[in-house]
């Protein structure tokens, strides 16, 4: 009887050792702090900034600047979640031209939008599988009172709206021009989406606008009847206005985009339609195969939002604003410490349910000593505070 007794707790705490360990093994695992120049996570970040500008239906394509923060999650045989901070600059590049961010060239310092984007992507190489679940993006120009400072002569944005005449007079006989140069086809203004001025040896106006393809061809300009048309945007062209006394000197150029076929089998073929060779990723991780670049569910996955440059809504008087508000960039899909699930099993072939456990988002002064990396544009100007 003396022996049963000791053998009996054994038993227990054996048992008691056996339900515990796999609870504690399905809470969630400390983040890992990453390097922000890491290979695999600058890798993870261009495909982030990728499937951001892919996304988009408006504004210009985003290029990275650099990595400010970057955490890893490791799920238990499921790969990694990345939670990454990332400062971004516009290009010249139209996101409706499809062209990869690092195809497109940078603006000048004085015309730069500038922001910062946080962005979940989860990676699972075994299943050759990249997926970005959310994002959000906050974007402002640079001060235009700090550029004004540094180079008075600069040109000085514009409003974009029909309340300036000499930006729309602009776009209008610039885009005539073109017209007038082109063998047949003919097209008409959509929308303006930059502008600016600057005494040059006169007053002089340059714009950025869309540009649709007009009903009419250049045989039909006499009996063309100009109705409206639906049409999509199909390129973005770049005009200026000088004027010098009574004489007008415009230029135009127009980058057209190239026509985005619809995928075969439309959402059902989901999976299928994403794969896509992304070497740098391959690369970083040790793998060579295809990767299953997976698209999202129906619906908005994240936001960018523009706000004014930062001199321009702080009143003289005020304090110098924190980097939450100078950039107010939330993500945060749970508030829960523990973690929430999310299910991915539609980016796997099968029967089987996947689930990411999701934490919250880290917080900016939660970072490695090697973060942020270095940036392409290291200009204060452009870098969030």
């Amino acid at each position: 009887m003396g022996l049963l007794l000791p053998l009996a707790l054994c038993t227990l705490a054996l048992c008691w050792g056996a339900v515990s360990l796999p609870q504690q093994a399905l809470g969630p695992s400390p983040l890992l702090s990453r390097g922000c120049n890491d290979s695999d996570v600058l890798a993870v970040s261009g495909f982030a900034l990728q499937d951001i500008n892919r996304d988009r239906k408006d504004g210009y394509v985003l290029s990275l600047n650099r990595v400010s923060n970057a955490w890893e999650h490791r799920q238990d045989g499921l790969g990694s979640l990345f939670y990454l901070t990332l400062d971004v600059l516009e290009t010249d590049c139209h996101v409706l031209s499809k062209k990869a961010w690092k195809d497109c060239g940078l603006r000048f310092l004085h015309e730069s939008v500038y922001g910062q984007c946080k962005v979940m992507v989860y990676t699972n190489m075994p299943h050759r599988v990249l997926y970005s679940p959310a994002y959000n993006c906050t974007l402002r120009p640079v001060s235009h009172r700090k550029i004004v400072d540094m180079c008075p002569d600069c040109p000085g944005p514009r409003p974009t709206d029909s309340s300036d005449p000499r930006v729309l007079e602009a776009a209008t006989e610039s885009l005539a021009k073109y017209n007038s140069e082109s063998t047949s086809k003919q097209y008409s203004l959509l929308k303006i989406t930059r502008a600016s001025s600057q005494w040059v040896v006169g007053p002089s106006y340059f714009v950025e606008y869309l540009v649709k393809e007009s009903p009419c061809t250049k045989s039909q300009a006499g009996s063309c009847s100009l109705r409206s048309s639906d049409s999509e945007p199909i390129g973005l062209c770049t005009g200026s206005l000088v004027q010098r006394d009574l004489e007008k000197f415009v230029s135009v150029t127009c980058d057209f985009f190239e026509t985005q076929a619809p995928a075969p089998g439309g959402e059902k073929s989901a999976v299928n339609k994403g794969r896509v060779n992304i070497p740098e990723v391959q690369e970083a991780q040790g793998e060579h195969t295809s990767l299953t670049v997976s698209p999202y569910k129906s619906g908005p996955r994240g936001s960018v939002q523009y706000l004014p440059d930062l001199d321009s809504e702080k009143p003289k008087n005020s304090q110098e604003k924190g980097p939450q508000e100078a950039f107010p960039v939330q993500l945060d899909l749970t508030t829960d410490p523990q973690g929430e699930t999310l299910d991915v099993s539609f980016l796997f072939l099968g029967p089987m349910e996947e689930k990411l456990v999701v934490l919250p988002f880290p917080r900016e002064e939660q970072r490695s000593a090697e973060c942020p990396g270095p940036a392409q544009e290291a200009s204060a100007l452009v870098l969030p505070p």
